[in-house]
């Protein structure tokens, strides 16, 4: 039996007076779910460069994706109109989404992904120093480490060395611009219809119990206490890593992208 028959079944015997679309909730789920694919194929470098030329090739890259990055996603709508970055409802409203919407919260939903998008960019110009920094400390065993990687082994080395400087500069930031934009209005106002329409269901311990015993409860709309400006930081971070890494992995292989004489030197065929 496909599991989300099993959910609707669960859905409809715990309540008569709303019939859950469940088609659109697990299409709402799999449409907010991101997941980066990642190649694991290194660098090619040029082989008769000396390793501090090399360091100082990736480091270069790395610094005009932050650049690249900042600037994208620090100008207005600079993640809202971006699909690889744009910030999605909180998870736990994200697969519920179509059904809040049916219920009347259309234009909150759509008032709240536009101030955490908005917060967002508002805070992202504030993490260039944080990563200059980064790059700058960067030994050479690091920088050969991460040209023997794959694309994404630069990000990996960010999010080791960035992430809780990055959540300490921009976390402030972020709350300050969500009182601005009333996000937790936004944010209370969409709770409130959640609430009236599918909380009371995942309250109810026999039909979560249930839905659990057939392995289907990751569908069922979860509880709605998700810390936001958490929520939104970690986003906005996980953002600028994304499109440093595709800045990165455009000037490793693409030559057009390689646009100084280092550059070139280092990561030309």
């Amino acid at each position: 039996m496909k599991k989300s028959l099993i959910v609707s079944s669960l859905l409809f015997s715990a309540t008569l007076t709303f019939a859950l679309d469940l088609g659109s909730i697990t299409k709402s789920v799999l449409d907010t779910t991101q997941q980066l694919t990642n190649t694991s194929t290194p660098t090619t470098t040029n082989n008769n460069l000396d390793n501090a030329t090399v360091s100082s090739g990736l480091k270069e890259a790395l610094k005009t994706g932050v650049g690249f990055a900042v600037k994208q996603l620090g100008a207005n709508d600079g993640y809202l109109n971006n699909k690889a970055v744009k910030i999605p409802l909180p998870n736990n409203l994200s697969s519920a989404e179509s059904l809040i919407r049916k219920a009347g919260g259309d234009k909150m939903a759509d008032d709240l992904i536009n101030s955490m998008n908005t917060a967002a960019s508002k805070a992202a110009p504030k993490t260039a120093e944080i990563f200059m920094a980064a790059i700058d400390k960067m030994s050479l065993t690091d920088a050969q480490k991460i040209l023997a990687g794959g694309n994404n082994a630069a990000t990996e080395y960010f999010k080791a060395n960035t992430t809780e400087s990055l959540k300490k500069s921009i976390n402030p930031i972020i709350q300050e611009s969500m009182k601005e934009n009333q996000v937790a209005t936004y944010y209370d106002s969409l709770n409130n219809v959640f609430k009236s329409t599918t909380g009371g269901i995942t309250q109810n311990s026999n039909v979560m119990g249930m839905a659990k015993s057939f392995g289907v409860d990751s569908y069922i709309p979860g509880n709605s206490n998700e810390s936001l400006d958490e929520f939104v930081t970690a986003k906005a971070i996980e953002g600028l890593f994304t499109m440093i890494a595709q800045k990165e992995a455009e000037i490793r292989t693409n030559p057009v992208a390689q646009t100084s004489s280092l550059l070139k030197q280092v990561f030309g065929k």
